[in-house]
């Protein structure tokens, strides 16, 4: 059925640059899908990555190819037929491993289909040969077919002198960068002096809107990046269904309705059905990415409304605190006021004191005069 994925992974993507052969040039400017494909039509295998609409890579692996690691998260391999070499940088060693196996096992595939292909050539010539007049025909050259390219000199790895800086120099920043999205600082509205029970309410309701606001956001930046993907599988699936359409077509035109061609037909028609349900299921899945971003929406709309209010209570806050610090102010006068008045009091009392005891001194005087006349 024509060329089908059969490994993939993510990657930086990277060219040697053609001028002078050592700097490296990225071709992608975050990290992208890097798959392998087989095609079952002529057995060959290839390396193919797409950004968007554009084939950053396509690389058709050959037995005299060879993927090199030139740090631990950076591998290369140079492409006759391109004239160049590719580089990838991996987010982790375990995925620059796994794709080096892939290519070493995809390399031999390759080489035993191009031996058998030799084979079925070096019979055809011969059978050849033996049915025509072997004096007036030359001798068929057996031998490998060269199919590399005149730049094959590229399929050397490049050495640590080749390439500017150390290994870990070698990947760009671009590959170190991660695509995360920082969420914003949660910031907490200051409150001094404030009504504990109205305070902790909007600040507790205002906190688990910004954690359900962070949370929606990133969901739905991952929603974003996947219906992305999502969109470039279905225009590869439309394109596979239309593919087999003409295909069964042609198939009914050559062949007629043979039992052979009426499986193929059934087999088509399943795997069209197959990719119309994935679209059916695409769809659904776009719907409820809208429902979301609605939802989201909602969310920004009450946590406007909720700082609104925390504004005014934080406006009434500042005013009962005014009031309260003139209040403050109106009884510390008084206390100083009391604390005069009862000077004053303590001392007419001492004064008071002293006045009844002249009086009683007196009076006793008065009485022995009395009691002596």
């Amino acid at each position: 059925m024509g060329e089908q994925p059969i490994f993939s992974t993510r990657a930086h993507v990277f060219q040697i640059d053609p001028s002078t052969k050592k700097n490296w040039v990225p071709t992608s400017k975050h990290a992208v899908t890097v798959s392998y494909f087989f095609d079952s039509t002529r057995h060959v295998y290839r390396i193919i990555s797409l950004e968007g609409s554009k084939a950053i890579i396509n690389s058709t692996i050959s037995p005299n190819m060879t993927f090199t690691k030139t740090s631990q998260k950076f591998g290369q391999w140079a492409d006759s037929r391109a004239n160049t070499v590719y580089g990838l940088g991996f987010s982790s060693e375990s995925h620059l491993v796994k794709f080096a196996e892939k290519f070493a096992e995809f390399k031999e595939a390759a080489r035993l289909a191009k031996e058998k292909s030799h084979e079925k050539t070096e019979l055809t010539s011969t059978s050849s040969q033996g049915a025509g007049v072997r004096g007036n025909m030359a001798p068929v050259k057996r031998g490998k077919k060269k199919d590399s390219a005149p730049g094959e000199t590229l399929q050397a790895p490049l050495t640590p002198e080749t390439v500017n800086g150390t290994n870990e120099d070698r990947v760009s920043p671009e590959t170190q960068h991660v695509e995360t999205r920082a969420e914003p600082p949660q910031s907490v509205l200051p409150f001094s002096h404030s009504s504990p029970s109205v305070s902790k309410h909007w600040e507790a309701e205002l906190a688990a809107l910004k954690g359900n606001n962070a949370k929606l956001t990133a969901a739905l930046l991952e929603s974003t990046a996947n219906v992305k993907q999502w969109k470039q599988q279905l225009a590869a699936y439309q394109e596979e269904a239309e593919r087999l359409h003409k295909r069964v077509t042609e198939l009914e035109c050559v062949s007629g309705q043979t039992t052979a061609i009426k499986s193929q037909k059934t087999e088509l028609n399943k795997t069209i059905e197959e990719l119309e349900l994935a679209l059916k299921d695409k769809e659904e899945e776009l719907e409820r990415l809208k429902t979301e971003v609605e939802s989201t929406n909602v969310f920004h709309c009450q946590k406007d409304s909720l700082i609104q209010k925390l504004q005014d209570t934080e406006d009434r806050n500042q005013a009962l605190e005014a009031q309260l610090s003139e209040l403050e102010q109106r009884l510390e006068s008084t206390q100083i006021e009391r604390e005069a008045f009862r000077k004053s009091l303590r001392s007419l009392l001492q004064l008071l004191d002293t006045k009844i005891f002249e009086l009683t001194e007196l009076r006793d005087t008065l009485a022995k005069l009395n009691e002596n006349s």
